[in-house]
């Protein structure tokens, strides 16, 4: 599921409208989507990078915004914006249409040659007339595309996007594919005219486009684009030339998505130029663009395709669970950008515009109407078929135990199983090397490096956030950890635990060690050294102070520890009073 990043000022303006994250964040659910973090491009920084890269950078509050895969209309501020509005009844479902010019037509057209099928075979294109950028837009124009690239594009191994400034180059426009030596340009951003292998050595060690050089670097011929002056537009999908590079001035954009799938360059520019066409002095105007295929046919792009969907009334109260009239069904759907109609006293017609490449059946129709009629307004109902089901034993033993301890007047936490590195190793003491973790092959964070090992470090974070609040603060989870087991099937194993921490003024070794015998005594173990029930025996741990620490035994088998955790541990998390910890393994008592 993508996640967008949106000022939410800019959003707010937009909307017309300013709201609470609260209420955001319940505007968002009620349109199917959910708003996942608050932030600023700082805090985003300095928890992926490390503070020390985070100088300088916005402290503008910024909404991270989980949308569906497959809502790629979504993807940027303008869709979002469109989508809400209309949602809102704050603004009509925008109607696209495309604006014919005869004069230049031919000057636009692009011709597709024979070789490209050795390597890229299909492109399309589309031009957007007199638009007016600004940084804002411009930023968003650019990020849309590296989220359709990361997206539906594949990582550009489907179809790859090049925007240029149409003033600045001359039609009607070649597509070819040729041996890599006999391409020249100069690449974006650089002055220097370079050959194709020359440009693939200087961007073998850039830190995002290194990953798409694999995609046609063994082939004999590369993909190019020329104009009738023999100017290199782009060379997909690595970079675009910098001759045609589009600025804050561009007023006219000539859009080419080259493509080894035909379906997803055309939903990808129908995406692209929905969404920006807004800023173009006609709104919501596109101007296609002629394709001519290697055989000589034609097509034009880009598709803007409206096509009408009927649907059966009766069939969609069924699925959802409602009771709603044609009328009242027609109305939540139009919300959703789906214009529909009563065609009958049973059924729908559905209007679906070219934003909507995520309607493919009814039942995708079926799932905007519950959207829009709204799913905590779904009247729950126990199901018709006859079901023998249970929960599973451990998932029932942690669920009696959570009310338990929550009784003895402990806070649950729910965790990352995600963590650093430092988070269950030096942090705590120990030897990353000999702890049994599973590792993160290409983190994106530092906070998200392995899966965690141990519960212990997931609740001294939230403590640490949480330390203003009055003292005691006790705190625990019932959650699974990951380990590495090599008789494992799939070389690790998830281990259920329960962890329990105490903080106060003095380090209350007597308040875990209550809880863990009442835990006992409701598994009903007792307390005996003969190997029948559970024993205590000391322990070293470097992450609890020195002869503070026991070993927790089971029928002859250490299950976890508990003791009072050391002054570093406490340092390394930013805490300043003494805390004591017990965690156990609670898969045993099943």
């Amino acid at each position: 599921m993508p996640t967008i990043g949106v000022k939410r000022d800019l959003l707010f303006k937009a909307l017309g409208k300013t709201y609470s994250d609260d209420e955001f964040s319940h505007l968002c659910f009620a349109y199917g989507l959910e708003l996942d973090e608050v932030t600023t491009e700082k805090q985003m920084i300095s928890k992926e990078q490390g503070a020390d890269q985070s100088t300088g950078a916005s402290e503008e509050v910024l909404y991270r915004i989980d949308i569906p895969a497959n809502r790629y209309d979504l993807l940027c501020l303008e869709g979002l914006v469109q989508g809400l509005s209309v949602f809102l009844n704050m603004k009509s479902i925008p109607k696209f249409f495309k604006t014919i010019n005869s004069k230049t037509a031919e000057e636009t057209k692009v011709t597709v040659m024979p070789d490209t099928s050795l390597i890229r075979p299909f492109v399309v294109a589309a031009i957007l007339r007199n638009v007016t950028f600004d940084a804002d837009r411009y930023a968003h124009f650019i990020d849309l595309q590296d989220k359709l690239h990361h997206n539906i594009c594949r990582k550009r191994s489907l179809v790859a996007i090049g925007t240029h400034d149409l003033d600045t180059i001359q039609g009607p426009f070649i597509y070819d594919a040729k041996h890599p030596e006999d391409i020249k340009f100069k690449p974006l951003n650089h002055d220097v005219e370079l050959t194709a292998p020359q440009v693939m050595e200087l961007y073998s060690t850039h830190a995002q486009l290194k990953a798409f050089l694999p995609i046609i670097q063994d082939s004999p011929v590369y993909p190019v684009i020329y104009d009738s002056n023999g100017v290199v537009l782009s060379l997909p999908p690595i970079i675009n030339g910098h001759h045609s590079r589009i600025t804050l001035g561009t007023k006219n954009v000539f859009i080419e998505c080259t493509a080894t799938d035909l379906t997803k360059a055309r939903v990808v520019l129908d995406t692209l130029v929905c969404m920006f066409s807004q800023y173009c002095s006609q709104k919501f105007s596109v101007e296609p663009v002629m394709i001519v295929q290697s055989d000589g046919s034609e097509a034009v792009y880009p598709d803007l395709l409206y096509r009408t969907e009927t649907i059966n009334v009766d069939k969609a109260n069924a699925y959802i669970g409602t009771s709603l009239s044609p009328e009242k069904m027609a109305d939540l759907l139009s919300k959703m950008c789906l214009k529909s109609f009563v065609k009958n006293s049973s059924q729908l017609e559905v209007c679906v515009p070219p934003t909507r490449h995520d309607v493919i059946h009814a039942c995708d129709i079926y799932e905007d109407v519950a959207i829009a009629y709204g799913y905590n307004n779904i009247k729950k109902t126990l199901p018709r078929t006859n079901t023998i089901a249970q929960q599973f034993p451990i998932n029932k033993l942690s669920d009696q135990l959570r009310e338990e301890i929550a009784q003895a007047g402990f806070t649950e936490a729910l965790t990352f199983a995600l963590c650093s590195r430092d988070d269950i190793s030096s942090k705590l003491g120990r030897n990353i090397d000999q702890i049994p973790a599973v590792h993160i092959s290409n983190p994106k964070t530092l906070e998200f490096q392995v899966a965690r090992t141990t519960l212990l470090p997931g609740l001294l974070k939230t403590l640490s956030a949480n330390k203003r609040l009055p003292l005691p603060l006790k705190l625990f989870e019932i959650s699974d950890v990951v380990l590495r087991d090599s008789g494992a099937e799939t070389g690790a194993r998830n281990e259920r635990r329960l962890c329990a921490l105490n903080c106060n003024k003095t380090p209350g070794f007597e308040i875990v060690h209550g809880l863990l015998d009442r835990i006992m005594q409701l598994l009903e173990v007792p307390f005996v050294k003969d190997g029948s029930g559970y024993s205590l025996r000391q322990v070293n741990d470097p992450a609890f102070f020195p002869q503070r620490c026991a070993e927790i035994v089971y029928r002859g088998t250490p299950i976890g520890r508990m003791g009072v955790l050391h002054p570093s541990v406490l340092n390394s998390f930013d805490l300043a009073n003494p805390c004591s910890a017990v965690e156990i393994n609670i898969e045993p008592f099943l």
